[in-house]
């Protein structure tokens, strides 16, 4: 394996520089928004650092003749751009001069970085899309700015937007440039899947350790120096708790820290609900509910709440009072947790007190990456009977279980299934491809596979 022990000479807040052309999965919906003939001013939401300025660049890189780009963070140009009103004509002319660049209809992507850092920016696209629709306009913002600063919120139907995340296991597959498997696993032909089985888990055991943050991507597969990935995880970490500091009081800030500093040793509990004891010493929902709240919006953390049912919509039997808190991001978690990268990457034994929790949350990220699934898990109050997940997509609900290594028993599932002879399980672990009755078991590299 890949082991290397010079010094990272990575230094917190650098800019995100990606192996070049690095694929990712959401430049067909970028097009899709290009030829669409409802086209609105486009939001790309996501959380810091996964790489929304990068992929519309690359985009307009791709699609358009050229690209006016205008990074609004700190920038004392295009500070009163809409002080003066929303003149859409004059607006563009303005554009035009900042990044001299010709602005033509339909070929130059107009592209405003960091939006929620520009006073009014988020209204104006309103006035883009009811006063100039010829224009290709595609705004990058983080979901912690959107509708913060500045009291705004994007305006209802005048929008476009579409979420990003990190890398997800495939995307990893094409950066790593192993194409072959790739197509070989997004075939679906498990009996083809199978022959390579060693290759691909050691592939998914790279990238528990790596992630799906671009910088981490490309500062491994450039240099294969773990040390370095683990100094730019280290950095994104450092500026989410700058994030923490700049947005809320002190107080605010403290409190968001606390439970972000909470999730390995929450996930690392059996059941891993989200237990607000576990943050401080007789804590209650009240003394951190924000907190949590504001990492959700931000991006960084996944709720995942209980559902006392599982009829759909499953929406319908949430319990707001129970969840689990997942990372955005299985090797942020590595990173925050601590845990040694030679351990991750050579040692089974080694990591065995917490491969669940990085297994569950690998999962989970791979899931929220799939349009329109909703992700809840189930319990019963009056029992231990508990269910990893409990998904709802394409109209169906589907009981996931989650085995980090191959050992396939699971009393609880079991016992879930036998109540509920209508639904269809599946287990991610590290067993091969199995199709039964009640239960599918899918190798945990094939998960977009399994629900594609």
């Amino acid at each position: 394996m890949y082991i290397c022990t010079r010094k990272a000479t990575a230094t917190a807040l650098n800019v995100i520089k990606y192996t070049e052309h690095m694929e990712r999965i959401i430049m067909g919906k970028l097009r899709e928004w290009k030829y669409s003939t409802n086209r609105k001013p486009l939001i790309l939401a996501g959380a810091r650092q996964v790489g929304k300025t990068y992929i519309l660049k690359e985009f307009g890189r791709k699609e358009y003749e050229n690209v006016a780009y205008i990074n609004c963070d700190n920038n004392e140009q295009v500070r009163g751009l809409f002080a003066n009103g929303y003149d859409i004509k004059r607006i563009v002319m303005a554009i035009g001069a900042i990044t001299h660049e010709t602005i033509k209809p339909g070929k130059t992507l107009i592209i405003f970085d960091e939006i929620q850092e520009l006073k009014h920016g988020l209204t104006a696209l309103k006035y883009f899309c009811e006063g100039a629709p010829e224009h290709h306009v595609a705004v990058a913002g983080s979901l912690l700015g959107i509708a913060m600063r500045h009291g705004e919120s994007a305006p209802v139907g005048k929008v476009n937007i579409i979420r990003m995340f990190p890398m997800d296991f495939e995307e990893y597959l094409m950066a790593r440039g192993e194409h072959n498997v790739f197509e070989i696993l997004k075939s679906g032909d498990w009996t083809t899947i199978s022959m390579i089985h060693d290759t691909l888990e050691k592939l998914l055991r790279e990238y528990y350790f790596v992630g799906g943050m671009p910088e981490a991507v490309s500062t491994f597969i450039k240099s294969l120096d773990t040390n370095a990935v683990r100094q730019v995880q280290n950095d994104i970490l450092f500026i989410y708790r700058s994030d923490m500091s700049k947005h809320m009081t002190s107080n605010e800030a403290t409190r968001i820290s606390m439970v972000w500093q909470s999730i390995p040793s929450q996930l690392a509990r059996e059941n891993k609900k989200f237990i607000y004891g576990a943050v401080k010493a007789g804590a209650r929902a009240k003394d951190f509910e924000m907190a949590i709240q504001w990492l959700v919006d931000a991006g960084l953390v996944y709720r995942v709440s209980r559902v006392s049912d599982v009829s759909i919509p499953l929406k319908f039997y949430e319990d707001f009072n129970a969840f689990k808190l997942y990372l955005l991001d299985v090797g942020l978690l590595g990173a925050l947790s601590e845990i040694e990268p030679a351990q991750m990457l050579l040692s089974n034994a080694a990591i065995k007190e917490y491969k669940g929790a990085l297994t569950e949350n690998y999962v989970l990220c791979q899931m929220k990456c799939m349009e329109d699934m909703n992700t809840y898990y189930y319990s019963r109050e009056d029992s231990k009977l508990e269910v990893d997940f409990m998904v709802q997509y394409r109209g169906k609900v589907t009981p996931v279980e989650v085995k980090a290594e191959v050992n396939l028993r699971s009393k609880s599932l079991k016992v879930f299934m036998s109540s509920h002879p209508d639904l269809k399980a599946v287990r991610f672990s590290m067993s091969s491809y199995i199709d039964q009755e009640w239960l599918t078991n899918v190798p945990l590299y094939g998960i977009r596979t399994f629900f594609t």
